[in-house]
């Protein structure tokens, strides 16, 4: 445990390393007697930010004219880039598997809801019409993004403070498997009346609260185990099982619908994928139980007992909840609020895409049967996966992580409406390419995705599975959740449109409207491009940022070794002095002992 304190000289110093000999036999500190250890030299943490570099990016005087907020805001910026890169990354399989599995199983019963949502309305709001029966559905596919947030608020904290990341990934599974299970057996309103579905919105909201942590833990702990040159295609991988989880959902519900007729699957044959799920869990749990820790993590859990005392001598409080630490900070808040705004329109376009289209195609336009829809999805899903670790694995051949993202949401932001318009033409051939070009946009978007989360606030590991999960689960509430009733909304709002300009039709009175889904897109697809350029910062920002930024980041490293050293020789001299101070009495006179060597 002493070991943990030892003192060690710097490798590099214009100074002789201290030797002294003593007719003692010589003492380390680790066996010296007598020495409270834990108060020397106990803390590990960066002086208090002074950020010395700073006057390196003053551009004609203009950090002198700052407000003490915004000289706090650039300071807090210039330690993010400063702040040294995740070395313990050795790219562990099973740490990737742990995160892959999870998010099948995770996201396989969330999808199943989304899926089998007319036949669930048909169960549980029979007395509404058909349209409002899928609302009520939808209605209640929301109220577990609602718990998301929290879900992250929750998770984080586990996972950042509490039992890690691997454990936290444990407690999601356990959490989603039994309202899983119940919602397979629920009684629906013929049986219990209102008491069936606000039963289902309960259990929902479970689902909810796990899902909230679960995609987070999987990106942080995969990529917090993965080599700087892999973590986009792992971070792909960890978002291509969360999109196998819907292909999963896909697959059993659409054999659950040819197997059976449709008055079997609309009685009971709805309930077989969810009681599906209890085939997966044992088999995940083995695989989660078999991964292990992040050596990244471990490393700032070790210190967090002298943070805290750290923390408590600067401030006169003990550590508080990760949530509020990560709000405390000017630079935080802007990374968060960055990242739910880059995040609103590939969220949105994967509900959208995935979820939404389906329905759409069968139950709104008629298109096509609900199986032939969902047999169309399977295709559409696996395609994009095939994109998606294509473009994880070329964003890390790229010299910032958001370069490839520059290329696919101007075509997210283009693409989707042109996909509604080809639904207007109703040949499947034309409904299919019109998906498969919003999916390879969506992939190009979201390949190096899952890595930059991370990466956003890998400054400090104790903090990032709650910025990662409150990030992501924000955005999913905000702009995934609502996404089939807005989108849903629209398309009613569409049909009015054409039907009162049916008697002067032309392009814009007509196809236009039929865009308007498509065109709720493109707006979140500008206001993401606007964050990922101005909002967000990003570690990759030296590397193709400004000379300034670069001679600011290399004077901030300067200094804080220049500190570091400084300090460790602080401390070197009061070891020296306690020891004196505590052998004074058995030297004669105390001027013939010389203090001990120090290793």
């Amino acid at each position: 445990m002493c070991n943990r304190y030892r003192y060690r000289t710097p490798k590099k110093s214009n100074q002789s390393q201290i030797k002294m000999e003593s007719s003692k036999p010589t003492t380390t500190i680790a066996q010296a007697p007598m020495i409270d250890a834990t108060r020397i030299g106990r803390s590990r943490s960066k002086p208090k930010p002074r950020i010395e570099g700073m006057d390196k990016l003053d551009n004609d005087g203009e950090y002198a004219s700052m407000t003490e907020a915004e000289r706090q805001m650039r300071e807090e910026e210039l330690s993010f880039y400063s702040a040294s890169d995740n070395d313990h990354g050795d790219d562990n399989i099973w740490g990737l598997l742990s995160g892959v599995g999870g998010n099948i199983y995770e996201w396989y019963d969330f999808a199943v809801y989304g899926l089998l949502a007319s036949e669930i309305g048909a169960v549980f709001f029979p007395q509404s019409s058909k349209e409002l029966q899928l609302v009520n559905s939808f209605g209640v596919y929301l109220a577990a993004f609602i718990m998301r947030p929290i879900g992250a608020i929750l998770f984080g904290e586990i996972g950042d403070r509490v039992v890690g990341r691997k454990h936290a990934l444990v407690f999601s599974i356990l959490l989603i498997t039994i309202p899983s299970v119940l919602m397979g057996v629920l009684p629906g309103f013929a049986t219990l009346g209102w008491i069936s579905p606000i039963l289902l919105v309960l259990l929902r909201m479970m689902q909810g609260l796990s899902v909230g942590g679960q995609l987070a833990g999987s990106y942080v702990l995969s990529i917090e185990q993965s080599s700087a040159r892999n973590r986009g295609f792992r971070g792909s991988i960890c978002d291509a099982s969360s999109v196998g989880g819907f292909l999963l959902a896909s697959l059993v519900t659409t054999c659950v619908r040819f197997s059976f007729t449709s008055d079997q699957v609309d009685e009971w044959a709805w309930r077989l994928p969810f009681l599906f799920s209890l085939l997966l869990a044992p088999i995940l749990y083995h695989v989660v139980n078999q991964t292990e820790e992040s050596k990244f993590w471990s490393e700032r859990n070790e210190q967090k007992e002298t943070e805290e005392q750290v923390r408590e001598a600067e401030i006169g409080t003990n550590s508080q909840p990760a949530i509020m630490d990560l709000m405390a900070s000017p630079f935080r808040r802007r990374q968060l609020a960055g990242m739910i705004g880059l995040l609103s329109s590939t969220t949105s376009t994967f509900y959208i895409l995935f979820l939404f289209c389906p329905v759409f195609l069968s139950e709104l336009k008629g298109v096509m049967t609900q199986k032939h829809a969902d047999s169309m999805n399977f295709a559409v899903v696996g395609t994009y996966i095939v994109f998606l670790l294509l473009a994880g694995q070329a964003s890390d051949k790229f010299p910032h992580r958001r370069d490839l993202m520059y290329i696919g949401l101007p075509g997210l932001i283009v693409a989707c409406p042109v996909m509604f318009s080809m639904f207007e033409t109703e040949s499947w051939w034309g409904i299919f390419l019109g998906q498969i070009l919003l999916s390879l946009c969506l992939a190009l978007t979201n390949g190096g995705m899952a890595a930059l989360e991370v990466e956003l606030w890998m400054a400090d590991p104790t903090l990032s599975f709650t910025g990662v999960a409150v990030g992501h689960n924000t955005a999913a509430t905000l702009f995934g959740g609502t996404m089939p009733l807005v989108a849903t909304g629209l398309y009613y709002k569409s049909v009015v449109l054409v039907d009162e300009d049916e008697m002067y039709p032309n392009f814009f009175n007509t196809l236009i409207p039929q865009m308007l889904p498509g065109l709720y897109i493109s707006i979140l697809g500008l206001i993401s491009l606007f964050c990922l350029t101005y909002v967000v910062k990003h570690p990759h920002d030296v590397r193709t940022g400004s000379p300034q930024l670069q001679a600011a980041v290399l004077e901030e490293n300067r200094k804080f070794k220049q500190k570091t050293l400084q300090a460790k020789k602080k401390r070197k001299k009061d070891v020296e002095a306690q020891l004196k101070n505590m052998n004074a009495g058995d030297v004669d006179g105390g001027n013939d002992y010389l203090p001990p060597a120090i290793t």
